[in-house]
C-alpha cells in the first residue's frame, strides 16, 4: 500500500483484496479472545482530527487504533485553537511535533486530507472530506458485500439517493469497479453531479427498472444540511420515487441485501421495515468498519501480514 489513504483510487486490485483479506484476518484473530486487542501497533500514536460532527466514523477509528494497542489522541476542531482561528497547516504541525505516526482527518473542505498529507511525515487517512471521497466507508462496504454474498466480481450494485452530495458514492463507485462489480447509480437528474458520465458506472432514473437486477441496493441519505436550494419538489415526492419500502423490496431476488451508510433519514429515502429487515446490513456495516479501520492502520503503519 502507499504511505497514505486519501481516495478510493489509491487502492488498485491487489491492494483493496489485501485490506479485505487483512480485515477477515484480524477478525478471525479477535473473535476467540476475550480482550479483543492486538499488540501490533503499541507505541505508535493515531491522532483524530475531526473538523466535521462524526458517531460511526470517529468512534470506529479510535476503536480500530486502541484494539490494535495504539495511543489515541481525538482531536475536535470545536473547542480547541481551530476555534481561535489556526490554521490546518499549524494544527498539522502541532500534532506532528507531538509524535503523531498517523492522522485520520474528516474536514468539510475537499481536497484537506491531500493538502495535509504534503505537510507531515507521517500517515494520511481520509475519513471524509467535504462532498470528495471517503475511502474506507468504500472499504467497509465491500467487505460486508463480500461477506454476505461471497464475492464481488459481477455483483450489480444500486447506489440510490443523493449522489450529488455523498462522498461515499465517489468512493463505492471507483472501489466497487476496481474489485470487479457493476455499480448503477439511480438519482433524480438534480442530485447527480456534473461529470457523472465519466464515472465507471450506469445512470438510471428510474428505480424500479433497476431493482429487479440488483445483488445490492445502496441507499444514501438526503443530505438536506448541504443543500442550498430545491433539488426536488417534495420529501414526500422524493419518497415516492427513490425511496426504498416493502413494496420495492418485494421485487429484490432472494440473496439480494440493502445497505445505508448512515446515518438514516428513516421514512425519507429508506423506510423503517426495510432498515430493520434481514436483508439490511447497515448493523453490520458499522461493526464491519471497525475490522476494516484496523486493517488499514494495520498497513499503513505494521506492514502486510507475514
Amino acid at each position: 500500500m502507499k504511505r497514505h489513504l486519501l481516495e478510493a483510487d489509491d487502492l488498485d486490485r491487489a491492494d483493496a483484496t489485501l485490506v479485505l483479506d487483512t480485515a477477515a484476518q484480524i477478525e478471525s484473530a479477535l473473535s476467540g479472545r476475550e480482550v479483543k486487542k492486538l499488540p501490533t501497533l503499541r507505541g505508535r500514536t493515531v491522532v483524530n482530527l475531526f473538523y466535521e460532527d462524526s458517531t460511526r466514523t470517529r468512534i470506529s477509528f479510535e476503536l480500530a487504533a486502541k484494539r490494535l494497542s495504539a495511543d489515541v489522541i481525538n482531536f475536535s476542531a470545536k473547542g480547541s485553537s481551530v476555534s481561535k482561528g489556526e490554521s490546518l497547516k499549524d494544527t498539522a504541525l502541532t500534532l506532528e511535533a507531538m509524535g503523531s505516526d498517523a492522522i485520520v482527518i474528516r474536514h468539510g473542505a475537499s481536497g484537506a486530507p491531500h493538502q495535509l498529507a504534503s505537510w507531515v511525515r507521517g500517515s494520511v487517512v481520509n475519513a471524509g472530506d467535504g462532498t470528495h471521497e471517503h475511502p474506507t466507508q468504500a472499504l467497509l462496504d465491500a467487505y460486508t458485500i463480500r461477506r454476505r454474498l461471497g464475492r464481488l466480481e459481477g455483483v450489480r450494485v444500486a447506489v440510490v439517493g443523493d449522489v450529488l452530495h455523498s462522498r461515499v458514492a465517489r468512493s463505492n463507485v471507483r472501489l466497487l469497479h476496481t474489485l470487479g462489480a457493476e455499480v448503477t447509480l439511480v438519482a433524480p437528474p438534480t442530485l447527480l453531479p456534473v461529470g457523472v458520465g465519466s464515472w465507471p458506472a450506469e445512470v438510471s432514473y428510474d428505480l424500479d427498472a433497476v431493482l429487479p437486477k440488483a445483488d445490492v441496493v445502496m441507499m444514501l441519505r438526503v443530505q438536506a444540511e448541504r443543500m442550498n436550494a430545491s433539488f426536488f419538489p417534495s420529501a414526500r415526492e422524493y419518497s415516492r420515487r427513490y425511496g426504498l419500502d416493502a413494496r420495492r423490496m418485494a421485487v429484490l431476488g432472494d440473496e439480494a441485501i440493502v445497505m445505508h451508510p448512515g446515518p438514516m433519514n428513516r421514512g425519507m429515502e429508506i423506510a423503517a421495515e426495510v432498515a430493520d429487515s434481514v436483508r439490511s446490513t447497515i448493523v453490520e456495516q458499522v461493526g464491519n468498519g471497525v475490522s476494516v479501520r484496523m486493517a488499514v492502520l494495520y498497513l499503513l503503519l505494521g506492514g502486510a501480514p507475514s
